[in-house]
């Protein structure tokens, strides 16, 4: 009986990995250069972008082939680029749920912290941290409307799965270190019963109320400033979002901000958090893993959890019923209710 011949091994997935960087910085750089705002009212030569945009033709060539192998551009036999519909839906400019200001920031706000890795592992302390109220809002500011899309399905998801539309008497949100407060307002959308405090850092409350304005629910939301574990939330609150505010945190801090939250809900209250969830031996997913790598980068004590860690952090602070809820996003919500 032969032996089976081990599989080959070949350096090609290491080379791709060695050039993972350059995607995200091709899509900024086609966003920065209007590559896909141009593209919006039809299809266009190279020449044609070139005349529109002031861009060379050379570049333009080399990254919008690129972009056709990324199935971000299609090309036909005359030579003409066009929109797929997944850039047309999320790289538009002017689009309300659009990524294009976050890849356009990669370059500036974010791999800039990223070169710094190597150190920041000899030294175990991050090139910048993030988490500090001196260095944070100056990022967030920019982060918080780009990431949008990422969190507002999910919150229109979960505000379903607590029937807010059905609702029939005044239910109170607290929407926990807010941003750009797309939880709240997805939440306020469902149901004109919907009444949001929006908690956030004093620089950070100015971006909440412009992008609430926005969305047409500002008359609808109130404030609290201040760091997390010292700010007053009041008490009395139906639902409380905590909209990818955990990993930053830290397990200690997260630990009191949950027993925290727990103190201002209503009992039968709803607490909602969304994350980058890992396996509790951190063997997966690959994306929950790197973006821990980016919380190492970008402060001193983020990381990424578990269901299972966040859930007995759940319950050392008094919640039940811990339970997953699918929407779409990086992971499931976790959803815990006080007794």
């Amino acid at each position: 009986m032969k032996k089976p011949r081990n599989k080959q091994v070949t350096p090609e997935r290491l080379m791709q990995l060695g050039f993972a960087y350059a995607p995200p910085l091709i899509v900024g750089a086609a966003v920065e250069n209007k590559v896909f705002d141009s593209l919006e009212d039809g299809a266009k030569t190279v020449e044609q972008i070139s005349r529109e945009t002031g861009a060379s033709q050379r570049g333009l060539r080399s990254i919008m082939n690129a972009l056709i192998g990324l199935n971000l551009l299609k090309k036909d036999r005359q030579g003409k680029y066009a929109l797929t519909p997944e850039s047309e839906a999320f790289l538009l400019s002017n689009k309300p749920g659009t990524l294009a200001g976050f890849f356009a920031m990669i370059r500036t706000h974010i791999l800039p912290d990223w070169l710094g890795l190597s150190d920041a592992v000899k030294t175990g302390a991050p090139p910048v941290a993030l988490n500090q109220q001196a260095q944070g809002p100056e990022f967030f500011s920019v982060l918080v409307e780009n990431i949008i899309p990422m969190s507002y399905p999910a919150a229109m998801k979960l505000g379903q799965s607590l029937g807010l539309s059905k609702s029939r008497k005044p239910v109170r949100v607290l929407d926990i270190a807010a941003g750009s407060g797309i939880w709240g307002i997805a939440l306020a959308q469902q149901s004109p019963q919907v009444r949001v405090t929006a908690q956030d850092w004093a620089e950070m409350i100015p971006n909440t109320k412009r992008i609430t304005q926005k969305f047409g629910v500002a008359d609808r939301f109130s404030y609290v400033e201040g760091d997390v574990l010292e700010a007053d939330f009041g008490s009395g609150y139906d639902v409380a979002t905590l909209g990818h505010i955990l990993h930053t945190e830290g397990e200690e801090r997260s630990r009191k901000l949950l027993k925290k939250v727990f103190r201002a809900l209503n009992p039968g209250g709803t607490i909602a958090i969304a994350e980058w969830l890992v396996k509790d031996d951190r063997t997966g997913p690959p994306n929950g893993l790197i973006f821990a790598v980016n919380m190492f980068v970008h402060s001193e004590r983020g990381d990424t959890f578990s269901f299972n860690e966040i859930k007995s952090w759940l319950e050392e602070a008094g919640f039940k019923k811990v339970r997953n809820l699918n929407a779409p996003g990086p992971s499931p919500l976790v959803l815990a209710t006080r007794p």
